[in-house]
């Protein structure tokens, strides 16, 4: 494993797995919570995990029970049913970029680094966070940076951008700092900068597309009582999830059937989300931003 998993003992608990069961770890990433996960199903269980990064494939687990797809999540309902897995019992979703991936320096997600602006999560993606701001209109950039990190000032920032550009190209991360440090408020660059790749990396790996994809999949994957644990790390994600376990829809719309009773798929175990304990934040500071939600698949 080359990261700790965020909140491991309470997703894992979320999933009330029964030992002969069907589960999903659609984020495997570092394997920590797939592991965990197979401490607690019996011989005739079974555990499917998904992730993109050829590199997740390296921590594959070595255990009969367990399948490995290297695929984004979006396609696992097709998945699973080539592997005859419908329904499921139990899925996990942990969102946001793994430990390795800030890590790498060549990866580009990290401020830390002088890299190209890469970003990707499946290296196969022709998309990079280099194309975007070397090619991307600046009304479009603007929106990117608005919309989904929420930026405050994306207009000058979109602009500015596009002055530079017309000068040299913007290739990598420092020399996109560069650009950042002139519009920062005031001994907030890292927060701005954060919000800023947030905004390039959602963008480059179709975050928030693939994440309404995989939650409108979950009431036809997972069976009556079946139970969807999700991690999300920023507002964007938190507002689907938190949408689809109380609405079923991710726009938030409550929809109500001929006697005026709410037509929902899920039924929300925790109102409110559960975050990291003090212990676990001083332990894994990347956990401060996780928020984690349970639903249980209700009767259709």
């Amino acid at each position: 494993m080359y990261h700790k998993p965020v909140l491991l003992n309470e997703a894992v608990e979320g999933l009330a797995i029964k030992p002969e069961g069907k589960y999903a770890d659609l984020t495997f990433g570092g394997g920590g919570h797939s592991a965990e996960i197979l401490k607690h199903i019996g011989p005739s269980g079974t555990l499917i995990a998904f992730d993109q990064d050829a590199d997740a494939l390296k921590n594959r687990l070595d255990d009969s029970r367990f399948i490995l797809i290297q695929s984004n999540f979006r396609f696992a309902k097709n998945f699973l049913g080539l592997y005859k897995l419908l329904p499921l019992q139990g899925a996990l979703l942990d969102l946001g970029v793994s430990s390795f991936q800030f890590d790498a320096s060549s990866r580009g997600f990290s401020t830390r680094f002088d890299a190209p602006l890469d970003m990707r999560m499946n290296k196969a993606s022709k998309l990079t966070a280099k194309k975007i701001v070397n090619q991307y209109s600046e009304e479009q950039l603007r929106h990117l940076f608005k919309s989904y990190g929420e930026v405050a000032n994306a207009q000058i920032l979109a602009a500015d951008i596009c002055a530079v550009r017309q000068i040299h190209p913007v290739e990598t991360t420092l020399q996109l700092l560069e650009i950042l440090k002139k519009l920062s408020p005031k001994n907030k660059l890292n927060k701005y900068a954060a919000q800023v790749f947030q905004a390039l990396r959602i963008e480059v790996n179709e975050e928030l597309v693939v994440l309404k994809e995989i939650l409108q999949q979950m009431p036809l994957i997972l069976e009556p009582g079946g139970r969807l644990v999700v991690i999300s790390y920023h507002s964007l994600e938190d507002r689907y999830v938190k949408n689809v376990m109380r609405c079923g829809n991710t726009d938030g719309n409550l929809e109500k059937d001929f006697y005026g009773n709410i037509r929902a798929p899920f039924r929300p175990i925790n109102k409110k989300p559960i975050l990291p304990s003090s212990a676990e934040l001083a332990d894994n500071p990347r956990s401060r931003s996780a928020k984690l939600r349970i639903a249980e698949r209700l009767d259709s």
